[in-house]
């Protein structure tokens, strides 16, 4: 794959599931670890301007999400558990267990950040620090969803939708709608994204991967929020020093008190960071993204 010079394609088999992504060459002993985990309707291709200036600083681990990209999806299940983010948070760990990563900070962008979020809570032995960009917690922002936020986020009401009519609706035109998507959010067209990821995200936007895309969403609004009630009722609380980075133009910025938000589930460090972007902030500033985790990672 173009865009990952320095690094090593691979592939990881990892129960009912096979994961594939990029991994830095050389040790992780000298060097500290950072997952970077990517979002819809992306690939871990997002991330190559930012791991670029990161490569020499951390030993990268940079894979697709279950159901994204070249990695397999789990599964169907009644109630959309192989696509929780539990399962997804669940498939890092066992990547690093088979790198031999005990302790790892971990940068999530959109769905990466809500798997993310919820390895911090359900493995806070492993994460060392927490970067989430562009979102609000999962169940604050349906919870508190209005006409404003429905309008400009209708993708999370439509994917939910029982298959297969979301899955043939986008289906019947796929390339349209992903442009659309890249484009939206704060954003300002598919000038940010480098052509050849751009066509690694047309190559993967099949109709299974879009079945797979949806199960996630589903899952968002239904097993995912379970589990997050669970962890707010029983008190739990990212333990780890976090940074949160928002888009200025996007839509969590302008709906969402973003870092009251991310305070209240954070017993470490919580450090905000606005930037001039739209949604997609590491394709639109890697520089940016690079100096922030760079800056932030190093304190710690």
């Amino acid at each position: 794959m173009s865009g990952f010079s320095g690094f090593r394609a691979q592939r990881w088999t990892l129960g009912d599931t096979s994961i594939y992504g990029h991994v830095s060459e050389g040790s992780h002993s000298t060097r500290t670890p950072l997952i970077l985990l990517h979002g819809f309707p992306q690939t871990h291709a997002m991330w190559a301007r930012v791991a670029e200036q990161l490569r020499d600083a951390f030993y990268l681990v940079i894979p697709d999400l279950r159901g994204y990209g070249d990695s397999a999806a789990a599964p169907d299940c009644a109630d959309h558990a192989n696509a929780s983010k539990r399962a997804m948070a669940a498939d890092v760990v066992a990547l690093a267990d088979q790198i031999g990563l005990q302790r790892f900070a971990v940068c999530g962008h959109d769905r990466g950040a809500r798997v993310a979020h919820r390895l911090a809570l359900d493995h806070p032995q492993r994460v060392s620090a927490l970067t989430l960009i562009d979102i609000a917690p999962t169940l604050d922002m349906y919870n508190r969803t209005d006409m404003a936020f429905a309008r400009a986020y209708d993708h999370w009401f439509h994917l939910i939708q029982a298959a297969p009519l979301p899955e043939q609706m986008i289906g019947g035109c796929a390339r349209n709608y992903l442009h659309a998507k890249l484009g939206g959010w704060g954003g300002q067209g598919l000038g940010h994204i480098e052509p050849w990821a751009l066509a690694e995200y047309e190559r993967c936007f099949t109709p299974a991967h879009i079945h797979a895309m949806c199960e996630d969403y589903r899952a968002s609004a239904g097993i995912d929020l379970e589990h997050d009630r669970v962890s707010r009722a029983s008190g739990e609380r990212i333990a780890c020093d976090t940074l949160v980075i928002v888009g200025s133009r996007g839509v969590v910025n302008r709906l969402f008190d973003v870092p009251a938000l991310w305070q209240a589930q954070c017993a470490g460090r919580c450090e905000t960071l606005l930037l001039d972007a739209g949604h997609f902030i590491p394709e639109e500033l890697p520089d940016s993204t690079a100096t922030a985790l760079r800056q932030f990672l190093s304190a710690r």
